[in-house]
This record gives structure tokens, sequence and C-alpha cells, in this order.
């Protein structure tokens, strides 16, 4: 038992030097793409299953509320939370659509889109992703593995460099707080609290 929690630490370690290594300018990027789709008065719309449902939420949560510091709330909409939504929606439509429909919605020129899915194949963030860019919002996904379908239709792809679940989804959320850090900072100053 201990080996395996050795091992499994130890493969957390390899994955956040790769992602450290690989990743460091698209995390900067989409902190900046959030930056500036904040400043100009746009909301992010985030979305994922499963796991990825879970991340979405916390991502809007530490937007919304805080995450290190005191400071103004910002517009974040995590698409995985209305269940009279997603079920109307899943029963109407069919799941594919669940979230395309609320984009459909939602989404405004200006605002941020981001799916996340660790095999990046997804249909349903896919097709999402795709009606927010025609729709003129900025598009991003947390992926893993070589990325899968998504990768190519958003306008920045960060994969974590890994083919395990469990890995991806800490590279996520790892991502995610260092993004939130990240756009406190640079909007409201250094202080954390």
């Amino acid at each position: 038992m201990i080996a395996d929690i050795i091992s499994q630490l130890r493969t957390n370690r390899e994955v956040s030097g790769r992602i450290e290594n690989e990743l460091s300018p698209q995390i900067a990027e989409l902190a900046i793409f959030l930056i500036e789709t904040f400043r100009r008065g746009g909301k992010l719309l985030v979305m994922g299953n499963g796991g990825s449902a879970a991340d979405s939420q916390h991502f809007a949560a530490e937007i919304v509320s805080r995450f290190r510091m005191e400071r103004p709330g910002l517009p974040a909409i995590a698409l995985t939370t209305d269940s009279s939504i997603l079920t109307a929606i899943g029963n109407d439509y069919g799941f594919d659509l669940i979230f395309r429909r609320q984009v459909e919605a939602l989404a405004t020129p200006g605002d941020m889109v981001i799916g996340i899915s660790t095999s990046g194949n997804s249909t349903n963030v896919k097709t999402a992703l795709e009606l927010a860019r025609d729709k003129g919002c900025l598009t991003a996904a947390l992926l893993g593995g070589d990325g899968g379908v998504i990768k190519g239709v958003c306008d920045l792809a960060l994969v974590v460099p890994c083919d395990d679940t469990p890995r991806i989804q800490e590279g996520h959320i790892a991502m995610i707080h260092i993004v939130c850090d990240l756009v406190e900072k640079t909007m409201f100053g250094e202080e954390d609290q």
C-alpha cells in the first residue's frame, strides 16, 4: 500500500514537472485572456463532465467569490450546476447539447468559454466551444492525453501531457488555481489574505 502511495505521488510530481516545463506559457496566456475578458466587461462560462464538472464549479466559485484576497466578485458561471436546465436540455435535445444550448442562451461576444475534458473528446464540450467561437467568444480548454478533438476547436488548448485521468485532473486543478491567483494579483494587487 505504501509503495502504491509513493508511486502515485511520484507520478503526480512528474506530471507537475512536465506542466511547468511545457505549459507555463499557455497558463499565462489563459490568465491574460481571462483578465482581458473581465476588463472588457465579459464573463466566464466553464463546463465539463464528471470530475471536470466539479472542476468547472470550483473554477467559477474561485472567480465569483475569492481565491486569496478580498476583492469584488467577477462574473463566472459553471454550466454544470442547474439540474433543471441540464435535464430539460438532455430530455428535449439530448445529452450532447446540454452545454451548447446554454452557450446559445448565455454567451455574448467578448465572453470567455472554457471546456474541461480529460480525454479531449467530450462531444457536449466540443459542440459548445464551436458555437462559442462562432458567437465571438474567446475559447479555451483544459485537456489531457493528446488533446483529442477539442484541441482543434478552441483558441487555446492546455493539454496535460499524461493519459492517466486522476493525474490529468490534478494538473487541471493546479492550473485553475494558478490562473485564479494571476487574475487576482493582476487585477487587484499582490496582497494575499
